[in-house]
């Protein structure tokens, strides 16, 4: 592994949380904050580049914006449709056409899920409070 050494300016009350975190975990604070700019770019690579941006673009909406990605959903047409395909090839297998509709209903699901968990995601490292996106019991 290629590493590129940066010279960073942190603000004391930032140093000694970083300081405290790595004490606790053992680790050196230079180590903590790698481990903490990782985690706050996730890798992407893996992904369609255009699936990429979208997610990188969350990072720039305001909260409102992002608890409304949060709270989408497929729409109610579309899910039913899932559902009832899902259902058919279980029971009765499905046709060509209807296995390319019932993948295409399935990458718009996952991209919806993905969109909504890394926008919860982002409200939570905001310091709000997300509780109320999870199922009730």
């Amino acid at each position: 592994m290629t590493a590129t050494t940066i010279h960073l300016d942190l603000p004391d009350a930032l140093y000694r949380r970083l300081e405290r975190r790595a004490q606790r975990a053992q680790r050196t604070v230079a180590e903590e904050l790698l481990d903490v700019v990782a985690a706050a770019l996730p890798q992407l690579e893996s992904m369609p580049a255009g699936f990429q941006d979208e997610l990188e673009a969350l990072r720039l909406l305001e909260d409102a914006d992002l608890w409304q990605v949060a709270r989408s959903r497929l729409s109610e047409d579309g899910a039913a449709e899932l559902e009832r395909l899902t259902l058919e090839q279980q029971r009765d297998g499905l046709t060509a056409p209807e296995r390319e509709r019932l993948r295409a209903l399935l990458s718009q699901y996952e991209h919806a899920m993905l969109m909504r968990a890394e926008a919860a995601a982002l409200l939570a490292g905001r310091g709000l409070d997300v509780s109320s996106l999870l199922p009730s019991e």
